[in-house]
This record gives C-alpha cells, structure tokens and sequence, in this order.
C-alpha cells in the first residue's frame, strides 16, 4: 500500500525522510529513452525527471505508456552528490514521489540538495 497522498509537500517530505533512511532513490530507466523524463506540469518549457522512495511506488507508475521502462534503484549519495549537480546544470527539475495520479512536487535539483543537508 502506498504512502502517498494528494498532499504534494508531504509526499516530498516522505521522499527525504525515507531516502535518508534506506539510502536509495526509485528511477525509471529503459535502454531506448535512458531515465525517465517528461514536460513539467507547473512550469512550461520545462523538463521533469521523476523520481520515488520506494520501489513500490516507482512500481505504480510501471505501467501504460511507461511500462517498458524498468524500476531502476540509484544510491542516495550518488543522486545527491552527482544526479542533482547534473540535473542542475541541465535546468531539469526533479519530481518527487508522484502519486497514483501522477501529481507531485516539482522541485528544482539544489532545493532538494539543500533538503539533504
């Protein structure tokens, strides 16, 4: 059963708090695409890479158009100190935790670095 709610600001505190706990953040990834992204929600002419705290919840969104990507695991440490630089650099923002109706906070990659602080 998913933690997630339609409240997006807890769901982005859940991504922190249970990512620090396990160590581990959820991506999508397939060999033709790579990792997961799509058009941002919130901003336009934006890009969002999602990303979940549980592979149960990346498991969710497994499916329908995304569902020849695979649940791909990536170390805390890495996706902080790599992905969020990059991402970063890129102008992509990050989404965290995106319910069952795809709804989550989009987040720009240093605000989520400073949250690991």
């Amino acid at each position: 059963m998913s933690k997630l709610t339609a409240d997006v600001q807890a769901n982005l505190m859940l991504f922190v708090e249970e990512t620090k706990r396990t160590n581990v953040v959820w991506g999508l990834k397939n060999e033709e695409e790579g990792w997961l992204a799509c058009d941002s929600s919130e901003f336009e002419e934006s890009e969002v890479m999602p990303f979940w705290s549980s592979k149960e919840d990346a498991a969710q969104q497994n499916v329908d158009e995304w569902a020849d990507f695979e649940i791909t695991e990536i170390p805390l440490d890495v996706f902080v100190e790599d992905w969020l630089i990059t991402l970063d650099e890129d102008g992509v923002l990050v989404g965290t935790n995106w319910n069952a109706e795809l709804e989550g906070k989009e987040i720009e990659p240093s605000e989520l670095a400073k949250m690991y602080l």
